[in-house]
């Protein structure tokens, strides 16, 4: 549970990027951990990366733990664990408690992030999910065989045992409830599996035909990846890599100057610490444009310890130095750029402090530069949503631009085109909005996955940071035709359920074999259930027992009504006893001695049974010794060779024992 529980965090956490993308600045939670991180050390880093790393050191010892654990249990050895490891797993606990709770609290749409992943992996995790399972059937398939041999086994046992029948029964229900119990969950969940893509569940999965054209990019503060955020370089780079748009983030100074910077205060991208360190957590509305222009805005990209994103290429020596020079831009330059490449602009517009000058015009006056830089209107995408009606009417060439709202409200508005969170995808592909004829720009979009997702989904837009890398793309990524697929997961479910239902015949076979083996020894046998669980009762005495060979000394001579009196002149009478605890030794009795008996004669007839000479030797030889202790002076013994012969027995000669008996001491002289 706790790895599945890791699992989860780490994947909401999937995507690391720079500290200053959208997304991630607008959540308090992470404003509040960066700043921290920032005041402390002055260095901004992915500790997005620690936490999966982190994450992923604790799944691989809970891992590690439930292995060793399955493999004792395997080999039936009880488990014992450290104290210090009942502390991790206690600190385990604690953990992953603590990260479900801001999970739930402050990054409630990040679930939305793995539905969204789901739509794309989806036919992967399937198929792999397929051949997960016909892998996990091998030892399962094994167990389950186990269970039915040793409930075939134990059944057989059973009827030989009438006085243990109810408890061997209720050890026969509880192998076929654990047989259920593991088998059955098994199967359903193959069943689900080889049912499941009866559903369109991924975007991905369409005919070549009906896929959309691929969407166009804006490149998020440029190109970001390549240059320094807000910057010339980094819009031109995003300009050559064919940017239909460009995005940014607009201040006003104080003296009325608009110009490009998305962070409140200018420690991240400037070197505002080595001018003027009093002054870094200053709002950069309450500076001079003068003093803003000598800033320096590329060396923290350019000379940087640590990449400002995860997995960024390296600069060139010429691209470093042009880095390491760039200023802050004022909007008008961006304007001329954009006029100049026709490209799109569509930008954030960042009121100024509370003690500005503007505070409550600064809207028209970014208006009025933008009409003033003589770009053509239908190259705005405004996208501020107050005084829109003043826009409106000041500029009615500007493309109006909103957030998420309902149908209803951008229909009334006359808005044609929204700007919202890629997230807002979960939600039916966004499908309403679609069949209102109402464009999509998604932000932000990073990562080939969810490019792919927001192409199939037919997206016309999307702002990036990546956009040297997703624009190289020429199909969505984990594309598939239905046809294929289906082929596919045919194929798949085919050749899965024939090894599936091979593996289990062929362990079966085996267990099959011996049933059929322990029918017919029962058959041959006369049945099992005709034997009684007790013994005879001659059969509990050892044939070379004192008892057994003298019942007289049992004083219980009704015990063997018929028995006989086999006597033998010995060749020569020994002069002197031996202890028969040093001459005679007590074998055991086979199995076939305890259940063929021979039934006893009358005195008047004469009792030879064909025997090998092994067992004729020795019963010479006891007889001898026998005869020699005084203590058995009742007993005589007839040699071998004086035996009256008897045609041989039906039976076999391993089913068939010689039997000794003998008879009262009155009877004997």
């Amino acid at each position: 549970m706790f790895i599945v529980e890791l699992f989860i965090i780490a994947k909401t956490w999937k995507q690391p990027r720079c500290p200053s993308a959208d997304e991630w600045i607008r959540e308090l939670w992470y404003i509040y951990t960066m700043e921290v991180i920032f005041i402390g050390t002055g260095l901004w880093f992915f500790w997005s990366i620690v936490l999966l790393s982190f994450l992923g050191i604790l799944a691989a010892y809970t891992s590690l733990l439930l292995v060793l654990g399955f493999l004792l249990l395997w080999e039936g050895i009880e488990l014992y664990l450290h104290w210090c490891h009942k502390i991790l797993i206690l600190l385990v606990i604690v953990i992953c408690s603590f990260f479900f709770w801001i999970l739930f609290t402050y990054w409630k749409d990040r679930w939305l992030t793995v539905g969204l992943s789901l739509q794309v992996f989806a036919p992967y995790i399937h198929l792999s999910s397929i051949a997960m399972m016909v892998i996990l059937s091998w030892p399962l398939a094994f167990y389950l065989i186990h269970l039915e041999g040793e409930a075939r086994i134990r059944r057989y046992q059973m009827t030989c045992n009438e006085r243990k029948r109810n408890k061997r029964c209720n050890v026969l229900t509880k192998l076929r409830a654990l047989q259920v119990a593991i088998g059955l969950p098994f199967f359903l969940i193959l069943l689900c599996l080889y049912l499941l893509p009866l559903g369109n569940f991924s975007a991905c999965v369409q005919e070549k035909n009906k896929l959309a054209p691929k969407p166009y990019f804006f490149g998020h503060r440029g190109a970001p990846m390549l240059g320094p955020e807000n910057t010339i370089m980094s819009f031109e780079k995003a300009v050559e890599h064919g940017a239909y748009g460009l995005e940014s983030d607009v201040h006003i100074s104080y003296d009325h100057v608009p110009f490009l910077m998305h962070d409140s205060d200018l420690r991240r991208t400037t070197n505002i610490k080595e001018v003027l360190p009093n002054a870094s957590l200053t709002h950069p509305s309450l500076f001079d444009w003068d003093f803003l222009s000598t800033l320096n805005a590329g060396k923290w990209f350019s000379h940087a310890p640590i990449k400002p994103f995860f997995g960024m290429k390296p600069l060139s020596e010429a691209d470093r130095e042009r880095a390491g020079n760039q200023k802050i831009p004022k909007l008008t330059e961006l304007l001329e750029l954009a006029q100049k490449e026709k490209k799109f602009v569509i930008f954030d517009l960042y009121g100024p402090a509370p003690n500005h000058s503007l505070r409550a015009l600064y809207v028209h006056h970014v208006v009025s530069t933008i009409l003033d830089s003589q770009i053509e209107q239908r190259l705005i995408f405004w996208l501020p949503g107050f005084e829109r009606e003043y826009v409106k009417k000041k500029a009615p060439g500007f493309q109006q631009v909103s957030r998420l709202h309902s149908v209803e409200r951008l229909t009334k508005e006359n808005i044609t085109r929204i700007n919202v969170d890629y997230k807002n995808l979960f939600y039916n592909g966004m499908r309403e909005y679609r069949a209102a004829n109402i464009s999509i720009n998604l932000y932000l979009v990073n990562e080939p996955w969810l490019f792919s997702l927001a192409w199939c989904s037919r997206i016309p837009s999307v702002t990036t940071d990546n956009i040297q890398v997703l624009n190289e793309m020429t199909q969505p990524s984990y594309f598939m035709t239905p046809k294929y697929y289906l082929f596919v997961w045919i194929l798949m479910d085919i050749l899965s359920a024939i090894f599936i239902v091979n593996l289990c015949f062929c362990l079966f076979y085996p267990i099959e074999s011996l049933s059929t083996s322990l029918r017919t020894r029962e058959s041959k046998n006369q049945g099992p259930s005709c034997i009684s669980i007790d013994p005879v009762s001659r059969v509990t005495e050892i044939p070379w027992t004192h008892a057994a060979l003298s019942p007289a000394l049992t004083k219980n001579v009704r015990k063997y009504p018929n028995s006989n009196r086999v006597s033998v002149v010995p060749m020569k009478k020994a002069s002197k006893s031996e202890p028969v605890s040093k001459t005679i030794k007590t074998p055991v009795p086979g199995e076939d001695d305890i259940r063929h008996l021979v039934p006893t004669l009358k005195a008047s007839e004469s009792i030879q049974a064909p025997v090998r000479e092994s067992a004729r030797e020795a019963t010479f030889q006891s007889s001898s010794a026998m005869k020699a202790n005084g203590t058995f002076s009742s007993i005589d013994v007839s040699h071998p060779q004086k035996q009256t012969e008897r045609p041989p027995n039906t039976k076999s000669s391993e089913e068939s024992l010689p039997v000794f008996t003998t008879s009262s001491p009155s009877s004997s002289s």
